[in-house]
């Protein structure tokens, strides 16, 4: 029975999720049961595509990418893929009509990270809206189940909380993705003159984000509102630890957030989203 088939193939979304993140796995865990799978196969989706680009520099990234893209667009108009990721993501498409523009959008961002290696505004725009703010819509899909009143409604702050949460990533990780990849995300910066005045620059832009995402995390359906408040709340922490550091600190280390502090976040999130204090 095929019903075997997408229990694995939701399985192994699940275990990549699990492998790659733990913060954002802690995160679906509080989503109500219902939504959880489907996230998981979202997120199993884009962890494969990135990790085309970002891993796999003996092979040719640019080939497994193209094949990559028309696996999927032959799974979702299929209905079915013999891989299980794909397999799980289609299913979560089809049932939530999430829109092919997104894909594409999403596929094209990773695409930029095989040709550019520095981005002006516009890039950079183009970029966080396919790396991250498609996705916050993907997920806002499964969210609102068909209701396209409420997706309007949060489209924005989804839209905000993905591009926040992509920001905090590249300035956490600014020496990884220079010295590694040879790439610099943010317009306009120089890598060798990176200073207090860039990195406080970077961080106004995100707390934007921040503020317009959590406007739309208290209209979320409840079920879905906890699981998002803890991810936020996670980065949000993060964000803090990487603002009260100096800005070669940024350039020397990783900054990340020790599980057992991860723990005491997410405790401490669960009360203050039963009392309504989010």
């Amino acid at each position: 029975m095929k019903a075997i088939f997408d229990d694995v193939s939701i399985g192994c979304s699940k275990l990549t999720t699990k492998s790659y993140s733990t913060s954002f796995s802690l995160a679906i865990k509080f989503l109500g049961k219902e939504y959880q799978d489907p996230i998981y196969g979202i997120y199993g989706f884009v962890r494969f595509a990135d990790e085309i680009v970002d891993s796999f520099h003996a092979y040719d990234k640019a080939m497994l990418l193209a094949r990559f893209r028309n696996e999927t667009n032959l799974a979702i108009a299929e209905g079915i893929s013999l891989n299980p990721i794909l397999n799980a993501f289609q299913s979560v498409v089809t049932r939530y009509n999430i829109p092919m523009e997104l894909i594409d959008t999403f596929l094209d961002s990773m695409e930029m990270d095989l040709k550019q290696s520095t981005y002006d505004q516009q890039d950079f725009e183009k970029y966080i809206l396919g790396s991250a703010e498609v996705v916050g819509l993907m997920c806002l899909c499964v969210f609102v189940n068909g209701d396209a009143e409420t997706y309007e409604k949060l489209k924005y702050s989804a839209m905000r909380l993905g591009s926040a949460f992509q920001k905090i990533n590249f300035l956490r990780d600014l020496n990884a993705d220079y010295v590694g990849l040879g790439r610099a995300y943010f317009p306009g910066l120089d890598i060798q003159e990176f200073d207090a005045a860039s990195k406080q620059a970077i961080e106004a832009d995100i707390r934007k984000d921040f503020e317009d995402g959590l406007v739309g995390i208290r209209l979320l359906p409840k079920k879905s509102r906890f699981g998002v408040y803890v991810a936020y709340v996670y980065y949000l922490r993060l964000f803090a630890k990487i603002c009260a550091l100096p800005h070669h600190r940024v350039l020397s280390e990783r900054i990340r957030i020790p599980n057992q502090r991860k723990y005491a976040l997410f405790l401490g999130s669960y009360f203050r989203h039963q009392f309504n204090f989010i």
